[in-house]
């Protein structure tokens, strides 16, 4: 069942790169006690991911914290090295690079993709959330092909 406006966030183990390496991060300390804005991305490095989406996060964040929000995360089924990699390349310090190698959550929230037709194995469907206090409390899923719905600008609007 997909995650949905008004669910709380489930509880999982995801990883972010630290000063020593990967490190374990949870939902719990992700979400819990504050307003987040994540976004999910079929893959690093990918055309739409890279030219579009991220990008548009990358400019916008300062407007977004402006409006509350105490963390932007970009979400992908990549491992903590390929997201790192991928936030140094974009100029995206400033935003959680969140790593879901296994698609734990991406299964957990139902929004897991199957992308093996084009080689890619299970990925998350492009998604964007507003989550207050662990709650869902804006929640859209792009249509194939689509970068509009889950954009900054978009997510802008509904802050």
């Amino acid at each position: 069942m997909t995650i949905k406006v008004g669910d709380k966030i489930p509880s999982v183990t995801l990883k972010v790169m630290g000063e020593k390496g990967p490190q374990n991060i949870t939902t719990n300390e992700l979400f819990d006690g504050k307003k987040v804005v994540m976004f999910a991305v079929p893959g690093a490095f990918t055309p739409g991911c890279s030219l579009t989406h991220l990008p548009g996060y990358v400019v916008k964040a300062d407007e977004i914290k402006a409006k509350g929000v105490d963390s932007i995360i970009c979400m992908s089924v990549n491992d903590a090295f390929v997201m790192s990699a991928w936030g140094k390349a974009q100029n995206a310090d400033h935003l959680i690079m969140l790593a879901d190698g296994n698609a734990d959550f991406a299964n957990a929230m139902g929004l897991a993709l199957d992308g093996s037709g084009y080689g890619m194995g299970t990925r998350c469907k492009r998604m964007a959330m507003v989550v207050d206090n662990g709650v869902v409390t804006h929640f859209v899923i792009e249509p194939p092909g689509g970068i509009v719905v889950s954009s900054a600008e978009a997510i802008l609007q509904v802050l």
